[in-house]
């Protein structure tokens, strides 16, 4: 297996990308529940916090902190994506195949940032937070269900109206609507 170059803190706290192979699929919210309980089985099995997290329809965005003294997010993320793939086979929804026989449902690799500082993790959380306005989902941050922007409000960290509105969010995406909190 390569080892890719990536920064490893022990006990770090880190902002992720993670995307599907088929950037129009609507997987990951059409199986959210799915999604979160292989996030819960996973959580169990080896640790981590989740700082703040963003479900879209083809990615997701997720800040973690992860225990004293271990580094290990890509085999949480691994361990993620197998379960989540593993699942869904289980309950009979298509996947497609790639020419080696493998699953195709998620991209190889993700993205990773080691968050920095107090200044660099509240810009990443806001840009989790806002990024369903930004990919035209929805108008409003508030709007969006499958998002820790709600347990923020909920925890009186920000304002339920935080990031104001976007222009005609549903033109980009008509007649798109969902359920939930990541």
């Amino acid at each position: 297996m390569v080892l890719y170059r990536r920064n490893r803190v022990a006990g770090g706290t880190y902002f992720f990308t993670v995307t599907l192979a088929d950037r129009g699929s609507l997987v990951l919210t059409e199986q959210v529940d799915v999604l979160r309980g292989v996030v819960r089985r996973v959580r169990a099995a080896r640790p981590f916090e989740i700082v703040a997290m963003v479900v879209l329809p083809e990615h997701l965005h997720a800040i973690w902190t992860l225990p004293e003294g271990d580094a290990d997010y890509s085999g949480r993320w691994r361990a993620i994506k197998a379960g989540f793939t593993h699942d869904l086979v289980g309950r009979g929804v298509p996947l497609a195949r790639n020419g080696k026989g493998e699953y195709d449902l998620w991209q190889r690799r993700f993205w990773e940032h080691t968050v920095r500082d107090e200044t660099d993790l509240a810009r990443h959380v806001e840009y989790i937070h806002f990024n369903p306005v930004k990919h035209g989902w929805v108008e409003r941050v508030k709007d969006w269900p499958w998002s820790s922007f709600h347990r923020y409000v909920r925890l009186g960290w920000v304002d339920e109206d935080w990031g104001g509105a976007a222009p005609d969010c549903a033109a980009l995406h008509p007649g798109y609507g969902g359920e939930g909190e990541a």
